[in-house]
């Protein structure tokens, strides 16, 4: 599926709101909706939480709102898991892990171009679930082909019930976490992280989508074969563009970037308009310009979104909702140029 841009509109999956219906109708307002994850509703629509149903070695304590791994225990569900490897309702996301992914399936989406799903992403997902000695899951080996098996698993049940209702979706995954393995800190190096990521990604489903909105090694990102990039240029994109002959590169093979735009954060929000990010990216798309990269081709493969996902927001829902008048507005500007 080749993917077309033209400054269509999108969204990270994570946002603030407790009123499910509310905030499914604003991911629909979007040019390609998703389905929200809400992790003030439920503990279990948190998207660390939602990928973890039949992950081996896994307790949950929603109370506590508390998530641990054992690799005793992970030994001792390996047997169960491994007899699932062809089952794919075994891997599908259940109601009560998202209540909001099953509404969004039950909507009528055919007007739409795209329809997209998410989840974390394998590195991500590793580096956040530790045992009781603090030690993240990734950094067993045995462990870490699991985690990468398991989330490919994952969104191929999720790409393939998306595709039931709709003829072009596809998936992208949230990565926070790689922009810590180029750190010296951690147990888990970008070399290990590079090799596997490859080998992932010729698993997965559909087009091939990473969302950070970090500041990783963005030449390790660029070079991968994926499809997506979706990045937070509102305060990345001054480092994002250095990277030109890489970009041209990802462009050049048919690559979407995401541009991360408008604000989330009530205080971000007040300093800014559609003038002023709109001034921010034509800086940003100058630059690339200057190292021969058309604004045509940047305009044909750019997608519109929020510069992030926001949950700690003292105003919640209001701003949010705001950044998506404010990018919608951004986007009619961009594409009259179309």
């Amino acid at each position: 599926m080749k993917l077309e841009g033209n400054c269509m509109t999108t969204a990270m999956g994570i946002m603030p709101h407790r009123d499910l219906e509310k905030a499914l109708q604003l991911a629909l307002s979007l040019d390609i909706p998703f389905w929200p994850q809400l992790p003030r509703l439920s503990f279990y629509e948190d998207m660390y939480v939602q990928l973890l149903e039949h992950f081996p070695g896994i307790s949950l304590d929603p109370e506590r709102r508390l998530v641990r791994f054992s690799l005793e225990q992970f030994y001792m569900d390996l047997e169960e898991y491994t007899a699932h490897w062809d089952d794919q309702s075994y891997f599908s996301l259940s109601p009560r892990y998202s209540a909001v992914y099953h509404r969004f399936l039950e909507q009528d989406l055919s007007r739409y171009r795209y329809i997209r799903g998410q989840s974390i992403g394998p590195v991500s997902f590793g580096l956040k679930i530790l045992d009781a000695d603090q030690k993240p899951m990734i950094y067993y080996d045995e462990v870490r082909e699991i985690i990468f098996d398991f989330v490919a698993r994952k969104l191929q049940a999720q790409y393939r019930e998306l595709q039931a209702v709709h003829a072009a979706p596809f998936v992208w995954v949230d990565e926070p976490g790689l922009e810590m393995i180029f750190m010296a800190f951690t147990g888990y190096t970008g070399e290990k992280a590079a090799a596997d990521y490859r080998t992932f990604l010729q698993t997965f489903p559909g087009p091939k989508g990473v969302h950070l909105c970090g500041n990783p090694d963005w030449s390790f990102l660029l070079n991968l074969e994926l499809d997506i990039l979706s990045i937070d240029v509102l305060a990345r994109g001054h480092i994002f563009t250095r990277y030109r002959e890489e970009i041209k590169n990802f462009l050049d093979r048919g690559g979407i970037i995401s541009w991360g735009i408008t604000p989330t954060l009530a205080e971000e929000f007040r300093q800014e308009n559609v003038d002023s990010m709109a001034r921010q990216l034509e800086e940003l798309w100058a630059y690339l310009g200057e190292g021969g990269i058309s604004r045509r081709q940047i305009l044909r493969q750019a997608w519109l979104a929020p510069a992030r996902c926001c949950l700690l927001n003292q105003e919640e829902d209001d701003t949010v909702e705001r950044s998506f008048q404010m990018l919608r507005a951004l986007s009619r500007r961009f594409q009259a140029e179309l």
